[in-house]
């Protein structure tokens, strides 16, 4: 898939945007284990005019990143323009648009998947972003709000310039519950002639098969490599060996070089969680990891219980 000057190579697999989750040191991880491009966590464009200090640390790369994608929300055309135009983003490759996101305080702003519900307002801030930018920009959003509108929307995008969109194939009131509608990314990928990516449930080998089965030109994976960024390896059937040790070891040594220490010990918990869930724990050193003190301390119990 070539859009513009970018070769995301033949049936790409991305890194979708997660919230907590994809942060420097995950995308880098995530990258090495063969995503052909990364996104970033969600930036939103009024935040970044008033306290750019304040979304600074969510817009940190590393070399190991192929293709970075910087994805910008809101729902002011001027705001939106001047996020893509920043200095701070200077170094993306392209820019995503966020209108899929279903986190209640993102919908009652107006923002994320409420534009799915106005598509006037949509059409407007894709237009800003085009204007501001020669960069590629992309549209990530879902089935639909008050209705499952995703084609009407689709096709909005792709009149607005938007140069290839993101599906994710649940409504917003399904959150991230039930299945994604692999139909509707059939449906979708028909009727539009910009590329489409499929989102949505891909978690192994036999599940990206049936993705790519909709048509779809590349796939963004989210929650299934939550804790698994070596998912991409497994996903592309790379013959590489995988140490899960290493790679948490290795997550914790990129996001050091960025953070104070107070701060991570709290923010990895949920990360070594992750890491852990596909092993038997003991209530007690859940609770360990859960509550963590000592990066450290914790890494060595991980250890033990990955070997």
């Amino acid at each position: 898939m070539k859009v513009k000057n970018l070769d995301f190579s033949d049936d790409p697999i991305l890194l979708a945007p997660m919230a907590g989750v994809t942060d420097v040191g995950f995308r880098a991880l995530a990258s090495s284990f063969g995503a052909d491009a990364t996104v970033t966590e969600m930036l939103s464009a009024r935040a970044m005019a008033h306290n750019p200090k304040k979304t600074e640390f969510l817009t940190l790369t590393t070399g190991e990143e192929k293709i970075k994608i910087a994805q910008v929300f809101g729902h002011e055309e001027d705001y939106m323009a001047k996020a893509v135009a920043s200095p701070l983003l200077e170094k993306f490759d392209m820019f995503d648009i966020n209108m899929g996101c279903p986190a209640p305080k993102i919908v009652k702003n107006g923002e994320g998947s409420a534009l799915m519900d106005n598509l006037p307002l949509a059409s407007k801030l894709i237009t800003a972003v085009k204007n501001s930018t020669t960069k590629p920009v992309s549209v990530k959003f879902r089935k639909g709000k008050s209705t499952e509108n995703y084609v009407e929307f689709g096709r909005m995008c792709q009149d607005c310039g938007a140069d290839f969109v993101t599906f994710h194939a649940r409504t917003v009131e399904q959150g991230y519950s039930g299945k994604a509608d692999y139909e509707a990314i059939a449906s979708l990928k028909a009727k539009l002639s910009i590329p489409v990516l499929g989102n949505g449930d891909v978690v192994d080998f036999a599940s990206l098969q049936k993705m790519k089965e909709t048509g779809v030109d590349g796939v963004m994976v989210g929650r299934g490599s939550m804790g698994r960024p070596w998912l991409f390896a497994q996903l592309k059937q790379n013959d590489i060996q995988i140490d899960k040790y290493k790679t948490v070891e290795k997550h914790i040594e990129i996001l050091r070089q960025h953070f104070d220490e107070n701060w991570l010990k709290l923010y990895i918990r949920k990360h070594f969680l992750w890491y852990a869930c596909d092993i038997p724990l003991s209530t007690e050193l859940r609770l360990k990891l859960a509550t963590c003190n000592d990066i450290d301390e914790c890494l060595a119990l991980l250890k033990n219980a990955l070997n």
